[in-house]
């Protein structure tokens, strides 16, 4: 257990920002997931962040942050860099206080994003093309215009307000003995870390990281692996995290678990089924360390934060097709066939017999390396689970067919 006084945060910085926040940040729930439970051999309590305003936690250490100000930097603003809930959360109770907010953003980042932020009443500013690009940028504004910098994670009053979280699950739960939280920058994990452990010295504080970005992973353990790619995950996407964060990381956190994209993208679409609730990718990584790590969380009492629920919907509707196919329950069926009259009827009564619905058809009569006289179908389909599916693709070989599944990445 280590020694909180050379931390640069302390239980008694989260016990304070939770008086300066009090009622305007939401006390977010914490409850069973009966279903969840049974079937990562856990109990699972989710706190529920996603309800938050702007549905993330990044509103606690902002606010905490902008409360502190003094007369000074109210009146000339603050600025960050961030294209995501940061950036958002700043800019809501920037509005509420009435406290400038500029926010600079890359280039290429989605134009929702930036109109949800300039909805809250933040100045957006465009510039590069990656998030460095547009940190250096708002330094360098930062000094030009007189502005106060909030860091996303890599500051103690930011850590302190996002540790309310733990102050709050604790509270409502406290059989919790295992948390488990995402890591991006590291100032989630920190701040309720630093509450957690603060409070019981033997819960046992576990991070989760996407495999395609083990920045802090990589720093704790003094590995060398790639942070790069398209991460579902793209909240916690960061390459290099906080140097305050990560002393406190290394001082308390007991474990970092990374997960596969596959792993994040079965979260977010179980979360939607079993819990009826939105999560981006992130916001998952809890449930996506269970599903991964069984063994590792058998018998124990988690808890695990839902740290976000900004996700964007054609991607969402993408990840629960995916999600589907996998299952089963969807699949696109490559089938030889003959190219003549009656020969796609003749398969079709295949389907109607097994109780398959097809979706789509797609026939590829020129880009094959079949004879002329033959051509490749895919057929789109919808069964009840894996075994209907298994079933079908037995019947199309007991009558002759050469038939293969499409398999997804």
């Amino acid at each position: 257990m280590a020694d909180y006084k050379p931390l640069p945060v302390t239980l008694d910085d989260v016990r304070a920002a939770q008086e300066r926040i009090g009622n305007s940040v939401v006390h977010t729930p914490t409850l069973i997931s009966q279903t969840l439970s049974e079937l990562t051999g856990t109990t699972v309590y989710i706190k529920f962040e996603n309800l938050q305003f702007t549905a993330a936690f990044k509103e606690r250490g902002a606010l905490n942050r902008l409360i502190q100000l003094g007369d000074n930097a109210r009146k000339n603003g603050v600025i960050a860099a961030s294209a995501g809930n940061h950036a958002q959360g700043l800019a809501y109770h920037g509005k509420r206080l009435g406290v400038p907010v500029t926010i600079v953003m890359p280039q290429p980042t989605p134009t929702v994003k930036v109109m949800q932020t300039e909805g809250h009443g933040a100045t957006v500013v465009l510039h590069g093309e990656t998030f460095d690009a547009a940190y250096a940028y708002a330094r360098q504004l930062e000094g030009e215009r007189g502005l106060t910098f909030v860091h996303p994670f890599d500051e103690p009053d930011v850590i302190a307000g996002q540790g309310t979280a733990a102050l709050e699950m604790l509270a409502d739960v406290p059989t919790i003995d295992t948390l488990v939280v995402p890591i991006g920058g590291g100032g989630l994990i920190a701040g309720m870390g630093v509450a957690a452990k603060g409070i019981n010295p033997n819960l046992e504080l576990i991070g989760v990281q996407a495999e395609l970005y083990p920045s802090m992973y990589n720093a704790i353990n003094g590995t060398n692996q790639p942070c790069e790619g398209d991460t579902l995950a793209e909240g916690i996407a960061v390459k290099y995290p906080g140097e305050m964060t990560r002393k406190i990381v290394e001082a308390i956190v007991d474990d970092i678990l990374l997960v596969s994209e596959r792993d994040l993208e079965r979260a977010v679409s179980l979360l939607l089924q079993i819990e009826k609730t939105v999560a981006e990718g992130a916001g998952a990584a809890g449930l996506a360390a269970l599903l991964a790590h069984p063994e590792r969380f058998k018998g124990k009492t988690v808890g695990m934060i839902l740290c976000g629920g900004n996700i964007d919907t054609r991607l969402l509707a993408n990840v629960l097709l995916r999600d589907l196919a996998r299952s089963g329950r969807l699949a696109r069926l490559r089938i030889r066939l003959q190219d003549r009259p009656g020969a796609l009827f003749n398969v079709a009564r295949i389907f109607d017999a097994q109780r398959v619905n097809i979706i789509e058809i797609y026939h590829q009569r020129v880009f094959t390396t079949l004879p002329a006289k033959g051509l490749i179908t895919d057929i789109e389909c919808e069964t009840r689970d894996a075994a209907h599916l298994e079933s079908l693709m037995v019947a199309l070989a007991r009558d002759g067919y050469e038939a293969s599944r499409v398999e997804l990445a």
